[in-house]
């Protein structure tokens, strides 16, 4: 496949018909960000698995920036790419680099951030953006980011400290986002992609959005909760752009601490969920963030008992601010499951998403999610070192020891390009991990063999069914089989087993079950589905797993013993390895310092695939 290089062309935002002047003269500019060499980009029909990061936060997000970061997004580029760079006044990289990356800063303080940064620009020298590029420690932070970021987004209020300049300064700031992005993109070796947060609060709910364009046609500012806290304002918008030639789409996360309102009962005005509603959302949001560093969002064991691998990196002390309570419309398995039932109800499910994951970093370190490298932390004076994680709060969600370093997005794609990653993520073709590299596929379909070797089981997963984030037809008399495959991580430790959870309707109520479908170390699943626990545990002297237990690769076809031709269904599938060490099991070791006896010291990383949905009719 040939690559032809993009020409950047400013599309600008417009809310009526008809274009201003400016804006016919802005549409008209083009400047050209890749060299008119074509460069050859090697493809694979079979695709191939690509790791990145949508969810990170540079020094143009003004709450990161309070918090002592400082790095730019050219910064945060080179540090995925796999660069050293000075992060809070120590030197850190990654152990691998990333494969894309999306730089998503907050879209509502872009133009107080470039201001901040750039001495000679109108309202520099104001005394509070003196203060905030002088606060130097935890407390002069955190009550700087309370009153001019906490407190207005919460409360509706504006979101604009008195030095704001203006929509001319936010349009600085959004290019040198775009710059940044546009030097970095390398097809083939390293994709970005512009992108910004959407940072919706209402009633201290989560809502947030992170927006990621396919190309270079771009608005001239991105759309904030500044001008609407509503979800459906945010689609609209985007709908405006796509009418402009922009192509684009949205991914929510934080649904653990959206106070019941991600998967919604009535809109945001308190109106009972459309058809409309339900098509656009659809339309616009393929995939949703199952974990980062503020908690997984998949399950919790409150109201999921029987699910035994529900307690994972919960972020139990998110509770503890903003009045946030768990609750089980929090999570996305039900919103799975409620979907089905919008379906049933409306005809379009409204939360059909597929997983990706992120960090949700503001140190300008995406990507930077192994445990035991996490020595940096995520959101600068919060948690730059172990002391300080072992009892300060990140920003008003959770106590530092009570977050992790966050998640990764895989997707299957042709090749390393803009267009093949941000394709495979519009058609659900992610699977999201807790971190570790580790690779998973899904296929659902009719006619698969029973025994594949090797990798040849892809070439019949596609042609005889659809892959993870697919609708799997049905078919009269048959019933659908599954191939699921997982390979570990290359530098981690064995795979414990894969799992399928099924969700469906019955008689109207949403129903599910867990099933064990492939296990390591020669164990048996048992008639009743269960399987015996692997006694794999580490080292708490020195962090080190056990390197004799869990299997390389496990690989099965699969069939639902429970299948109902008549009910629709979701199938996902999720991987679990053998024990490891948390991050702050490594901060006891290497540094001396105690966190509470409540802390986890060693956790059972995951991956999930997308779900495939089996349609009855």
């Amino acid at each position: 496949m040939k690559y032809f290089p993009h020409i950047f062309m400013l599309i600008l935002l417009q809310f009526s018909c008809k274009q201003s002047t400016l804006q016919k003269e802005e549409a008209s500019k083009q400047v050209s960000y890749a060299s008119e060499e074509q460069i050859m980009i090697e493809s694979d029909p079979q695709k191939q698995a690509y790791f990145g990061e949508t969810h990170v936060h540079t020094s143009s997000s003004m709450d990161a920036f309070i918090g002592g970061n400082r790095l730019t997004p050219e910064d945060a580029y080179r540090f995925a790419r796999g660069e050293e760079v000075l992060v809070n006044g120590s030197m850190h990289r990654l152990k691998r680099p990333l494969d894309f990356c999306a730089i998503s800063d907050h879209a509502e303080y872009l133009g107080e951030t470039f201001t901040l940064m750039n001495q000679g620009s109108p309202g520099y020298d104001d005394p509070v953006a003196r203060q905030m590029r002088e606060a130097d420690n935890y407390e002069d932070a955190m009550a700087l980011f309370v009153k001019y970021v906490i407190t207005p987004a919460r409360t509706g209020g504006s979101s604009h400290p008195d030095f704001y300049q203006g929509k001319a300064s936010t349009m600085s700031g959004w290019r040198k986002n775009i710059n940044a992005t546009e030097k970095y993109y390398e097809p083939g070796k390293f994709t970005t992609f512009h992108a910004f947060e959407w940072t919706s609060a209402p009633n201290a709910g989560n809502l947030h959005r992170n927006v990621i364009f396919r190309d270079t046609i771009l608005p001239e500012i991105p759309f904030s909760a500044n001008e609407s806290r509503d979800p459906q304002k945010l689609w609209a918008w985007m709908q405006q752009q796509i009418d402009l030639g922009s192509t684009l789409l949205a991914i929510p996360h934080n649904s653990n601490g959206s106070k019941g309102m991600m998967f919604p009962e009535v809109d945001i005005e308190g109106k009972p969920i459309t058809q409309a509603y339900a098509t656009m959302r659809q339309n616009m949001e393929p995939v949703i963030e199952m974990m980062q560093i503020k908690g997984n969002s998949e399950v919790h064991p409150d109201f999921w008992p029987n699910d035994e691998f529900a307690d994972f990196e919960l972020a139990y002390s998110i509770q503890d601010y903003s009045g946030r309570k768990f609750e089980k419309r929090n999570y996305i398995r039900y919103g799975l499951e409620r979907g089905l039932k919008y379906e049933e109800d409306l005809g379009v499910n409204p939360f059909k998403y597929g997983f990706v994951g992120g960090t949700d970093n503001h140190n300008g370190t995406p990507g930077n999610v192994e445990e035991d490298n996490y020595g940096v932390g995520s959101h600068g004076y919060a948690d730059q070192t172990a002391l300080n994680r072992t009892n300060q709060v990140i920003d008003g969600w959770a106590t530092a020891y009570d977050i992790n370093p966050g998640s990764l997005t895989g997707v299957w794609a042709q090749s390393n390009t803009r267009e093949a990653i941000w394709d495979a993520i519009k058609k659900r073709e992610t699977f999201a991990t807790s971190g570790p590299r580790i690779k998973v596929r899904l296929f659902g379909g009719y006619g698969y063999g029973n025994n594949y070797k090797d990798h040849s089981f892809i070439e019949d997963g596609y042609a005889k069914g659809v892959p993870m984030g697919g609708d799997l037809k049905k078919v009269n008399g048959k019933t659908p089989q599954f191939i699921v495959w997982a390979i570990k991580d290359p530098i981690g430790p064995g795979l414990d087993r894969i799992q399928i959870i099924k969700g469906w309707m019955e008689k109207g109520k949403m129903k599910e079950k867990i099933y064990n479908v492939a296990v390591s170390d020669k164990r048996q699943i048992k008639d009743d589905g269960s399987v015996d626990p692997l006694d794999a545990a580490i080292d708490l002297k020195t962090g080190d797993f056990n390197k004799a237990k869990g299997s390389n690769e496990l690989q099965t076809v699969w069939t639902d013993p429970d299948f109902e031709a008549s009910q629709k269904a979701f199938y996902y599938a999720r991987v679990l390895q053998i024990p490891t060490a948390r991050w702050n099991l490594y901060d006891e070791i290497r540094s001396g310092v105690k966190f509470p006896e409540s802390s986890a010291k060693t956790i059972i990383e995951r991956a999930w695939t997308s779900p495939i949905w089996y349609q009855a009719n």
